[in-house]
């Protein structure tokens, strides 16, 4: 706070704005605040300043009880007068008391200067990781899904020599179920003239099982004796 040169043009025309709505320097009643701009002047405002001489004459009315004139319009009691800085309108290159200083500095602390940026920072990572993770299920529900598939070798055993082979074969592959596909085949031999089918095939693992396979295979039960899996394995 204050009115600066109060002995300069300057300082004058500041005192004389300041009084432009106020009867004193604080308050409703003459105090030291009165007294201490009072005796700050070189002497009465020009006429122009109107405002200020207006004050001036006033004040100049109690220059003889300006000792026991009050600290301030909040108490009766005569006191000391405060240094004339702390008089006037703002002015932040005087600045105010410490305990006012400190008070601001604190709450300074408690703002986030930058809380706004981080906000925006992270509602705009939100945005671009909900884009991605969009994208990521649409490529994921236009990606084929995995199928699990197995490779089967089977072996399909005869009654006997007389069996005819090739229409076992035929009824082996005339079996066709969803996720089944027959590969190669041959002729394998066993013994005493005998001979077995030996045949693979493809299946997708939620669809054909072994087990499946085997109670169709063994269905046709006037050329087939049994079958095994000689081998088995992922794709």
């Amino acid at each position: 706070m204050g009115f600066g040169d109060l002995k300069s043009n300057a300082g004058l025309q500041v005192l004389n704005e300041f009084l432009a709505d106020k009867s004193y320097i604080e308050g409703y009643v003459p105090s030291q605040a009165d007294v201490a701009v009072f005796e700050a002047l070189s002497g009465a405002p020009p006429a122009d300043l109107f405002h200020a001489l207006r004050w001036y004459n006033h004040i100049k009315s109690y220059e003889k009880q300006a000792s026991s004139l009050p600290v301030n319009f909040l108490t009766s009691l005569p006191g000391v007068k405060k240094p004339l800085g702390k008089y006037g309108p703002v002015n932040i290159e005087d600045t105010t008391d410490s305990t006012a200083k400190e008070t601001k500095e604190d709450d300074d602390d408690d703002i986030d200067l930058f809380g706004s940026d981080d906000e925006e920072e992270s509602e705009e990572a939100k945005r671009v990781r909900e884009e991605r993770l969009a994208q990521y299920e649409s490529k994921k529900s236009k990606k084929p899904t995995l199928i699990a598939k197995s490779s089967l070798l089977l072996d399909v055993k005869p009654w006997d020599d007389e069996t005819d082979m090739a229409k076992l074969e035929e009824c082996v592959r005339s079996i066709q179920m969803d996720g089944l596909v027959w590969g190669a085949s041959k002729l394998v031999p066993v013994g005493y003239g005998i001979k077995k089918l030996q045949v693979t095939c493809v299946v997708e693992d939620d669809k054909v099982g072994t087990d499946l396979l085997e109670e169709k295979i063994t269905a046709f039960e006037d050329y087939v004796q049994s079958m095994d899996v000689a081998a088995f394995n992922k794709i």
